[in-house]
Order: C-alpha cells, then sequence, then structure tokens
C-alpha cells in the first residue's frame, strides 16, 4: 500500500534511520498520521535495498499481536522475527498496550542490533516511566495533522480535485481541520463525524482506559469549554467562574489536572506569554490552541469561520510542525500574536489578522506591536487575502499562499 509522504518529518528524522543507540518515539495526537509514517519509513527502508527479513513491523492493536500484553511475550515476539545478523528494524505500534514495554525496547537498544521506532498513547509515552527510565536514549518526533501544504498534497495524492482559488482551499481546510482520513471524504456531514469517532477514540483509549476521572461532567464541560474558546486570553480563575456559572463545581487543582489530561492526549497545546522587555514568561494568563481546528467544528453546530482565532490556530500549528517553540509577545501594553524560536536560529515575530482593509486604525494596530520591536529579526503580518502592501521591513504575505509554498519564517 502505497502512503502520502509527509515529507517535513521525514528529513526530520532520516538523520537517525541507522542509529541503533536512540529509541525514535513519534508523537501526536490519535490519527495525525503516525502510524502511516511508520509505514513509510518502512518502505524507505526497502527502496534503500533492505530486505523485509530485517524489518519487523508489530502492531499491537491488530491480529496476530493484539493477545501480545506482557514484556515477557513481546521479547519473545521480538528475539522470533529478529535475523541471526545485520541491523533489524523494528517499528512498535501501539506500544503501550504492553505495560512495562519499556524494559524490554531499552533491552534491545543495549544490544546495538536493532534501530527502534515506537508510537503509541500519547498520554502514556510522555508522561510516565518512558522519560524517567530512558532519558537521553530516546528521540521524540512529534507530528501534527496536516498542515495546509500537506492538505493540499494529500487532496492531489488521492485524486480529488483542488478548487483553482487558493482561498476556496484555504476556508475548506479552516472547517474540516487535516486529519488525514477525513481529508478522503467528500461530504462535510462525512468528515464531521469521522472527527467525533475521533474524539471518542482519544476518550476512551487515551484517557478514560488510563486515567481515573471521578467527575466526568465536569471534565467534558472543561474541554467543551477550551475547544470552544481556543485562542482566547484563558487564566484558571477566569473558567473556574465560567463553571461555577453553569453550576460546575471544582478545585483549582482539579482544573489543572483536566487540562494537564487535555494537554497529554494532545487535543490541546498551551502558548505562555513572553515580555519582551524583562525577557521572561509570564504565567497565569495563556492560550489554547487545538492540534486540529475539526475538533471545533465536530463538537459545534455552527459552520461558520471565527477567523481571528482560526488563523491564530493554523499558525500556531504550521509553525509548531517546523519546528520552531511559540510564545505570545508582550511588548509593554501591546501583544504579538506569536514569537517563534527555532534552535539557535533566533526569532521571528509573527501577527495573524484576516484583514488589515476594514480602515487605517486596523492596520496600525497590526503593525504597532511589531514596530515596537526593536532587532532585527523577521516580522511578519500574515493576513487571509489583502493586497500585499509594505511598512517598515515588515513582512506582509497572505497565509493560503504562504503556506501551500511550505514557507519558513
Amino acid at each position: 500500500m502505497k502512503y502520502y509522504r509527509r515529507e517535513n518529518y521525514l528529513r526530520k528524522i532520516r538523520g537517525f534511520y541507522e542509529d541503533t543507540g536512540l529509541i525514535k518515539v513519534i508523537t501526536g495526537v490519535r490519527r495525525c498520521g503516525k502510524s502511516c509514517l511508520m509505514e513509510t519509513i518502512a518502505d524507505e527502508m526497502r527502496e534503500r535495498g533492505i530486505d523485509d527479513a530485517h524489518i519487523v513491523y508489530l502492531d499491537l492493536d491488530r491480529r496476530p499481536y493484539k493477545n501480545i500484553k506482557t514484556p515477557d511475550r513481546l521479547e519473545s515476539l521480538i528475539d522470533e522475527k529478529t535475523p541471526s545478523s545485520g541491523t533489524t528494524y523494528l517499528f512498535i505500534d501501539e506500544i503501550q498496550n504492553v505495560k512495562g514495554f519499556e524494559e524490554v525496547v531499552n533491552a534491545f537498544r543495549i544490544e546495538g542490533r536493532h534501530s527502534i521506532f515506537i508510537t503509541g498513547s500519547n498520554s502514556y509515552l510522555m508522561s510516565g516511566e518512558l522519560v524517567t527510565k530512558l532519558t537521553g536514549r530516546y528521540l521524540e518526533l512529534e507530528m501534527f495533522p496536516l498542515t495546509f501544504d500537506e492538505f493540499l498534497g494529500m487532496k492531489e495524492f488521492l485524486g480529488k480535485s483542488i478548487a483553482s482559488n487558493i482561498v476556496e482551499e484555504f476556508d475548506e481546510y479552516l472547517r474540516g481541520g487535516g486529519f488525514p482520513k477525513a481529508v478522503q471524504y467528500d461530504s462535510a456531514d462525512d468528515r464531521r463525524t469521522y472527527i467525533e469517532s475521533v474524539v471518542a477514540e482519544i476518550f476512551k483509549k487515551d484517557i478514560r482506559r488510563r486515567i481515573k476521572i471521578r467527575n466526568l461532567s465536569a471534565f467534558q464541560k472543561v474541554q467543551t469549554y477550551l475547544i470552544n474558546n481556543f485562542g482566547a486570553t484563558t487564566s484558571l480563575d477566569n473558567l473556574l467562574e465560567e463553571l461555577d456559572k453553569t453550576g460546575t463545581h471544582i478545585k483549582r487543582e482539579t482544573l489543572n489536572r483536566y487540562i494537564g489530561i487535555l494537554k497529554d492526549a494532545k487535543i490541546l497545546y498551551e502558548c505562555n506569554r513572553f515580555d519582551l522587555k524583562s525577557r521572561c514568561s509570564v504565567r497565569g494568563e495563556q492560550k489554547y490552541y487545538l492540534s486540529d481546528l475539526g475538533f471545533y467544528f465536530a463538537t459545534n453546530t455552527d459552520n461558520r469561520i471565527n477567523y481571528g482565532p482560526a488563523l491564530e490556530n493554523v499558525v500556531y500549528t504550521y509553525a509548531r510542525s517546523h519546528g520552531y517553540a511559540a510564545s505570545i509577545g508582550r511588548i509593554g501594553p501591546l501583544e504579538c500574536d506569536f514569537i517563534l524560536r527555532k534552535g539557535d536560529a533566533g526569532y521571528a515575530y509573527v501577527q495573524a489578522c484576516m484583514t488589515m482593509m476594514n480602515d487605517r486604525k486596523t492596520e496600525d494596530r497590526e503593525y504597532a506591536p511589531l514596530e515596537k520591536i526593536r532587532d532585527n529579526y523577521p516580522k511578519y503580518i500574515l493576513t487571509r487575502n489583502d493586497p500585499i502592501q509594505q511598512r517598515n521591513g515588515i513582512i506582509h504575505a497572505n497565509l493560503p499562499e504562504f503556506m501551500r509554498d511550505g514557507t519558513a519564517f
């Protein structure tokens, strides 16, 4: 079976294909494409001339491996599949099905004969024994659902028509999100139904099976509130106040725990403020962005796009998928939507808005935070479909074209 190749992630991990000293851990929200990425990596191994006997792929959710539940059985299975000589490329999907898998994969890593790739439930993989037992011995590759350029690439790969007007395609992406399988469905209702099933699967497999939540009603209200208010400034105090208004009374630490659960499942990402004058993070008022906008539209009957937070959300996930860390910038009384940083490559500053064409006040408001920043790192204003303008060296671009071309900040 052929898979759409997500080059953005493949190029990040190719340099580690032969590394037997690091376990390659692929994380990301459920159904974002982790398993397909592993299948693609296995295909690339075959294209390099590695024979099938040295490529071992175990999907522990499927027959005949779904009954592999203990470390001993997993170890025996890997031994059985491993050739007597040469490097074995070992792929294990849904590895959290085996309690205590960490010691097994680490033992095979120590032997130095296996290049190991694993995926599994995010809430399990990155918040427990894996982190403590394999510190410094694993590499995490975090995946997101399709970015807009990948969305177009997937449609082309599936033989689906692409509108000549790029803005129409962009709006479809904003409404339906980027879950790879959702792109296969032509009907908006079918896409919504599919994403609803993803939400239910995350709750059943990644949350409820592993975490005890006594007050399910309160948890679901917190989840609904944060999904509905993505991109809005949120504090725990304000959220507790909103819940009180609905008759839901929970403790601050309980709310914090619920948010942590949603973050571990990678439904939500927290974006904190960074003060450019003091050069330190500001806690207490953060924004939460969705790993995919499909979560919002699948849980709401209103199909209209609220462009402000929607554009911020796709900029956030686009930047994160390209390896940037993201913060909200505070410059005195002004706010910059995002400060982006990638390793030691310095910063980029980004404002995202639907349009600056309403009036001069709107334009000045968007430019003002960027004009206050005195360093020479690149500064961007990203809009939906405006005539491109030039002002004080700030780069203005429209998001559909910017993302379609895979432009880096």
